[in-house]
């Protein structure tokens, strides 16, 4: 069982940054990968990036590609969501979740934290 708890949401102005949070106790094992979702107003949940445990491999959903950059800190069991260049269509829920690497589905997921883009 793994837990997770996000933090780091707020009001922002376009073009602006931000810095996500997600806590992770329980059993954290090599082989698990590490994503980040979202869910604006309106919308489906959609895959924002994703990071493996082990060797930090990293992948990008386009829109957010370039401006944004997920990272890990195996110490402190915490993964990371920098936003910078902040735009409006980013306004959304945010939520990190983990699975293993050879799974499909997440498994595990955050209870989210708002993320409020201002044009």
């Amino acid at each position: 069982q793994v837990q997770l708890v996000e933090s780091g949401g707020g009001l922002v102005q376009t073009g602006g940054s931000l810095r996500l949070s997600c806590a992770a106790s329980g059993r954290i094992f090599s082989s698990y990968v590490m994503g980040w979702f979202r869910q604006g107003p309106g919308k489906e949940r959609e895959f924002v990036a994703a990071i493996t445990w082990s060797d930090g491999f990293t992948t990008y959903a386009d829109s957010v590609k370039g401006r944004f950059t997920i990272s890990r800190d195996n110490a402190e069991n915490t993964v990371y969501l920098q936003m910078n260049s902040l735009k409006p269509e980013d306004t959304a829920v945010y939520y990190c979740a983990v699975k293993r690497d050879v799974a499909v589905k997440y498994p595990y997921w955050g209870q989210g934290t708002q993320v409020t883009v201002s044009s």
